[in-house]
Parts: structure tokens; sequence; C-alpha cells
């Protein structure tokens, strides 16, 4: 046999030979972990049973080679599994958040994942209490899609054995979406819904063209915002009273994309504010009031119901605000003609909270201010 042909293999033999020695060591020590303790008179034999292994230039080379790839093996992993939480836990924070405009760039073909034919329960979990929340998601998806909305995929998600619940969860997820969206839910006919906007905003509340979701909600709080001003409100008011909403001026909102331009360009543009600098003010200084086509489509009296909704109350706890809004719809009604002088509009009040409080005694004006426990409200949640 060549020269060179015995030294490769001799050099393969050291190999194997030193690959053999290294598992039989690492199999020792798995086995002794495994049963006992390892004693130091075993831990001193694997070492020298190591430290017996050839360290020619070749099996010292391919040990190298081993560790490199082990270490770098074990980094990528680590790398790998830290990418994964990272991204989890972004993926959880952001869920259901995407902005309007990075909507609209999706895929609209994509399968939505309302169309599985029925949801899982978790363990201990009261599936009737879910219910409600299953049904709000898929009908903002609806919404924010533009697709219809059917009521056999609604009793398709709920469940054949909540059929016979199927308008009372219905009618909680629309109480849900209404106090956040102020749009409201209108059955179309016997197997179709519709989700429309409180205000004539412009595709249905998204205000923008494209799909997404209402921006009626927002400006709801801002002309009741108005109100309890005195119907005039100061800019750093609104943007304080915004604050708790998590609204913040010159930071993109997952909703409302960039505040800032939608309440004092779009909104004064569409003539629902008005955005004027306080006479005489300097530096200059800037107010909120009700523009003309929220004085055409809204009252005082319906905001003030959509405020009391809100903060699971009803209309008459805020006494001073209630009577400025009854005289509106007084003077609203000889307007037009309808009833005559003397005629009061009458409030209705929807069961469920008539039976959680049945008209509490009313708050004197000066007592306190109803807005401040709007205020306080909030910030709890």
């Amino acid at each position: 046999m060549p020269r060179r042909h015995k030294s490769k293999f001799k050099a393969r033999e050291r190999r194997r030979q030193a690959r053999g020695e290294a598992q039989g060591c690492e199999d020792a020590q798995a086995k002794a972990a495994a049963e006992a303790e390892p004693t130091p008179s075993s831990a001193a034999q694997c070492e020298d049973t190591t430290q017996s292994v050839p360290t020619t230039g070749s099996s010292g080379a391919s040990q190298r080679r081993r560790r490199r790839a082990k270490t770098a093996a074990a980094t990528s992993a680590a790398a790998t599994s830290a990418a994964a939480t990272s991204a989890a836990a972004t993926s959880a924070a952001l869920s259901g958040t995407k902005s309007d405009e990075e909507s609209n760039n999706q895929d609209e073909e994509r399968v939505s994942p309302y169309e599985a034919p029925f949801y899982g329960e978790r363990p201990g979990e009261d599936s009737l209490s879910r219910k409600p929340g299953l049904l709000e998601q898929y009908l903002l998806y609806k919404y924010k899609m533009k697709q219809p909305i059917l009521k056999q995929d609604m009793l398709k998600i709920i469940g054949p054995n909540y059929e016979d619940r199927f308008p009372e969860i219905l009618k909680k997820a629309a109480e849900r979406i209404e106090i956040v969206f102020a749009v409201d839910l209108q059955e179309i006919d016997s197997t179709r819904y519709d989700l429309v906007s409180k205000l004539k905003l412009p595709n249905n509340g998204r205000v923008r063209a494209g799909r997404g979701l209402p921006k009626t909600g927002l400006l709801m709080n801002i002309l009741g915002m108005i109100f309890m001003k005195g119907n005039c409100a100061a800019e750093e008011d609104i943007w304080k009273f915004l604050g708790l909403m998590r609204v913040y001026p010159g930071r993109k909102h997952f909703i409302y994309g960039e505040p800032r331009k939608l309440i004092t360009k779009d909104l004064v543009r569409l003539q629902y504010l008005e955005y004027r600098q306080v006479a005489n003010s300097d530096p200059p200084r800037h107010e909120f009031l009700w523009g003309p086509n929220a004085l055409a489509e809204t009252t005082k009296m319906k905001v003030l119901q959509f405020l009391s909704k809100v903060n699971d109350t009803i209309p008459t706890a805020f006494p001073s605000y209630y009577e400025e809004a009854l005289r509106e719809e007084e003077e609203r009604a000889q307007a037009r003609g309808a009833t005559g002088a003397g005629t009061t509009a009458r409030v209705i009040v929807p069961s469920s909270v008539m039976a959680r409080s049945i008209f509490p005694p009313l708050l004197r004006p000066e007592a306190s201010n109803p807005l401040d426990k709007i205020i306080q409200r909030r910030s709890k949640n």
C-alpha cells in the first residue's frame, strides 16, 4: 500500500478511535448520572480516559471543529428562542390593532379567522360569558373588511347549544361595540345585519376611503367634552381628556391614525368641529366648538345618552346638563312645529339600565362636576 494511503488510513483510524473513546466516556457519564451521583473516582477515571485520547493534529482539529459546531448550534437555538418569544409578545400586544393603512395593504383574499364553524372552549371557562366577545370580534372584523354580517355565521360561532340565547348574546355584543365606536347594529332582514355610524361621517364612520374601524366614537366623546365645558372647550382640555383614552397628538393611533390631523383638519373640514383661535391670546391658543353638521345630525341629549352608556349610568345623573339638553329638545320641537309649545321630550332609558339604577337622587350642580366622574372612571380603566 502506498505510504500516503497508509498515512490517511492511520489518521482515519486514530479519529475513529478518538470518537469511540469520547462517546464511551459520555455514555458512562450519562448512565452514572441517571443511576446516582458520580463518585470522585469515576469522574477521575472519565477524565483520565478523556486525557488518554490521542491528540494528533488530525484528531485535535476534528474535536475543535465539533466543539465549534456545537457552540454555533447552541447560539443559534438561543437566538431563535429569544426571537420567537419576542415575536409572540409583540403579536399578543398588537393583536387586532393594525392601522387602517396597514390593513388596506393586506391581501384581501386571505381567509377570515371567523369562518371556522365552531370555537373551542378553554377548560374551566364560562362558555356563555365568552360568546358576546366572540360576536364582537366577528362584527368588527366584518365591518373593517366591508363584508356582509350574516346571521348563519354568528350562529356557527356561538354553537348549537346557545342558539336559543342568540338575541341576548347579540345584544350584549352590540352594546359593547356601541359604547366604544358609536355605531349601531341594525337588522337589514332576517338573515343580515349591518353596523351603522351614529353620525353621517364619510365611508360609514371611517372618514377616509378604504377599510378600517369607525372614528365616530372619538368624535362623540369630543362633542360631549365640548358640551360639558359650556359648549366651548380649550384645545389643551381636549387633549387632556383624550389622553385618558391613550390618544395623543403627534402619536399615530391604531384606529384613528394621527389624531391631530383627524381632529383639527379632517373633522373641521367635514364641519363636525369648529377649530378657532382664542381672541387676543398670546401665545396663540385654540378652542373647539360643535360644527354645523354636528348640530344638524345629533343633539345634546343624544350625546349625553352616549356618555351615560359609556360610564354605565343614566342621563339624569348629570342634572344640569340633562336640563340643558331638555331645553334644546324643546326648542328643536318648537322650531319644527311638530308638537307645539310646552312639550318636553322623553328620554328612553333601556330596561337593563333601569334595572341597575332606578333614577338615583339628582346631584346638585354645585356639589360636584359630572365631568370629573367621567375622568376618574376612565383613569381607573
